[in-house]
């Protein structure tokens, strides 16, 4: 019999965690560093952590592994080869262990890290294992190979291309796989398909890794898909080899209208949490907008210049709560406080701004006008594929680095959906520049002419 997999999703960043169970006894697999939601799972499940396997030592978010150990008591399984500075488990390459019925076999796949492990877990040996990839092998591909340091990105993609050969060597096709990244992380290369489940046949069939038969045709593949990531995971691996301690999920300090105003006059980070609709149409002058979703812990952790002092806003506590949640994530400990409100009851005497939104059609319309400039904030790897002819680009990642080379003019700014768009305008007004938001698809540009695809 498979043992028992729930899995714990983490959208916002691309991820997921994992627990297995025999129906009495649980393994939980890279848990996230908010161990409520795992904690819920187990207790609803009736179910004790007895082992908790970390597969790698991540860099885009704070491990919750050392802390839930701590918490529940069970065993922290961790390569016996990071140097870490906690105690743990130490696994290597073929051991075994036991958890209740449950078999696992620790399973070197290098390439995303040097000491990277897969676990095959089986329940007492029968039926198919559940394989936990980490970011080895990924649904479709594999993890990326240039985090660890990328003058080794080459090294370390054969190194990926041979684990991923091995795994599928030692594991059965009817063996289902639960990679850690792939979902939307930065974490995976460009090829990683997601989706919901696969098995180790379906990707011996599928995935990149395994179909690019020539390791040197694979690894120029590879590294040629590779794009920019988020400049935050500079600070995830010495933070994980430290040991997170718990994450504290209390309401921060409530920040009131003429304090705010002062955090606003000293050019520290307020951060506006409204969707974008609502933050173009006003806003607290001198705050940037990076509307809550999926996307805005990675991108407020790619441009905040680590360890500023940090400030939400939002309409309903409820917002502060989920923004804060998503930072504890990425080592973002505690904001420095929060403001609730609409931003005429926030300002305090302070200015209250707004600035147009358009779609592409407008934009068009606009092209020619004197002192129009178009501002591309797309990645690299987008721009490549098709632009606004004439357009300047900086991609939002680089914005608050490259203030001095955004041209003169009444900028409109445009990404591939608005989401990035408007924080590259809210942190342009915020330096000073006359901006419009193109909230509009890419694809509706490339549909009309104004763009190619």
């Amino acid at each position: 019999m498979s043992p028992t997999v729930e899995v714990i999703e983490t959208s916002e960043l691309g991820d997921r965690s994992y627990v297995a169970h025999d129906g009495t006894v649980a393994v939980v697999i890279d848990p996230q560093r908010d161990l409520d939601r795992v904690e819920r799972l187990l207790a609803e499940l009736g179910v004790r952590c007895e082992m908790v396997l970390e597969t790698h030592v991540h860099n885009d978010y704070v491990s919750g592994g050392l802390e839930l150990a701590r918490r529940s008591g069970a065993r922290y399984a961790v390569s016996g080869a990071e140097p870490v500075e906690f105690d743990r488990l130490a696994v290597a390459d073929g051991d075994e262990l036991r958890a209740g019925r449950l078999r696992i076999q620790a399973i070197a796949t290098a390439g995303h890290t040097d000491h990277h492990l897969s676990y095959r877990i089986s329940d007492d040996g029968a039926g198919p294992s559940a394989v936990f990839t980490g970011g080895s092998l990924l649904y479709g591909g594999v993890g990326r190979t240039d985090l660890v340091d990328e003058s080794r990105t080459e090294e370390l993609t054969r190194a990926q291309f041979r684990s991923a050969w091995r795994l599928v060597e030692l594991a059965g096709d009817q063996d289902r796989v639960f990679p850690t990244h792939g979902f939307g992380s930065f974490c995976a290369s460009g090829a990683a398909a997601g989706g919901e489940s696969s098995t180790i046949g379906a990707e011996r069939a599928r995935n990149e890794a395994l179909t690019i038969a020539d390791e040197d045709a694979f690894v120029h593949r590879l590294v040629a898909n590779l794009n920019a990531y988020p400049s935050y995971y500079v600070h995830m691996d010495a933070r994980n080899r430290e040991g997170a301690g718990p994450a504290d999920l209390s309401p921060p300090t409530r920040v009131r209208p003429e304090e705010l105003r002062k955090r606003l006059a000293a050019g520290e980070w307020v951060v506006d949490l409204r969707d974008r609709t609502a933050y173009a149409a006003a806003h607290l002058g001198g705050s940037m907008g990076i509307e809550l979703g999926e996307q805005f812990s990675t991108y407020l952790g790619w441009l905040i210049p680590w360890g500023s002092p940090l400030t939400l806003i939002g309409e309903r506590p409820e917002q502060v709560a989920d923004a804060q949640r998503q930072l504890v994530r990425i080592g973002i400990d505690r904001p420095d406080g929060a403001a609730v409100g609409e931003p005429d009851e926030l300002a305090d005497g302070g200015e209250v701004r707004t600035y147009p939104k358009v779609g592409f059609a407008e934009l068009a319309r606009a092209r020619g006008r004197q002192g129009v400039v178009v501002l591309d904030v797309r990645g690299e790897g987008e721009r490549a594929s098709g632009s606004i002819p004439g357009a300047a680009h900086i991609p939002v990642y680089s914005i608050l680095d490259r203030l001095d080379e955004v041209p003169p003019g009444q900028l409109w700014v445009h990404c591939g959906s608005g989401y990035r768009a408007n924080i590259a305008a809210s942190v342009l007004e915020r330096a000073g520049h006359d901006v419009v938001l193109v909230d509009d698809l890419y694809a509706t540009a490339v549909e009309s002419g104004l763009a190619t695809g």
